[in-house]
C-alpha cells in the first residue's frame, strides 16, 4: 500500500534512505551519507511531498516530490528487485504530468529502472556536493 508519509515514519525511511544510499552509491563514501542524515530528517523531507510503501505494517521504501522533481526514491536494500520501486514510481507519475530526476551517471542500475520506466536523458551535470557527474532525466505522462 502507498500512503502519504507521516512524521512517525521518518525513522524508517531515514534507515532506508542511508543503507540504499550506501548501496547504490559505492562511488561515493559512506561517512558522506551518513553526514546527511539529518539534513533529510529536518531539510529534505519536511519540504517534500513524501509517500511510503509500507507492507505488513514496515515501510519497504519512500518516494519525496518537490514541485516536478522526483528528488527520492528508496527501496529497502533486502527488498530491491520486487516490484517496490515500479510501484512506487508509477503512483509519482500519478500525481504530475511531467517529473524531472537527477541520477549518478555511475549508478548505471538505476539508468536503466529509469530508462524502462520512460524516463530519457536530457543532459549531464557534476554533483556539486559529491563532485560526480550526474544524469537529468524526464518522463512526460
Amino acid at each position: 500500500m502507498i500512503r502519504k508519509y507521516r512524521e512517525t515514519d521518518i525513522d524508517q525511511i531515514l534507515d532506508i534512505w542511508l543503507s540504499a544510499s550506501i548501496k547504490a552509491h559505492a562511488f561515493v563514501e559512506a561517512e558522506f551519507w551518513a553526514s546527511k542524515v539529518n539534513e533529510m530528517r529536518d531539510v529534505y523531507i519536511p519540504a517534500s511531498e513524501t509517500f511510503v510503501f509500507e507492507s505488513d505494517n514496515q515501510i519497504a521504501g519512500f518516494y519525496s516530490l518537490y514541485g516536478n522533481t522526483l528528488a527520492a526514491i528508496f527501496v529497502s536494500p533486502k527488498l530491491q528487485g520486487e516490484g517496490v520501486g515500479s510501484a512506487m514510481l508509477d503512483d509519482a507519475k500519478s500525481r504530475r504530468e511531467c517529473l524531472q530526476l537527477t541520477v549518478y551517471q555511475e549508478n548505471t542500475p538505476s539508468i536503466n529502472f529509469y530508462k524502462k520506466q520512460g524516463f530519457i536523458s536530457l543532459g549531464e551535470q557534476v554533483d556539486e556536493r559529491t563532485g560526480h557527474p550526474e544524469l537529468v532525466m524526464e518522463y512526460y505522462g
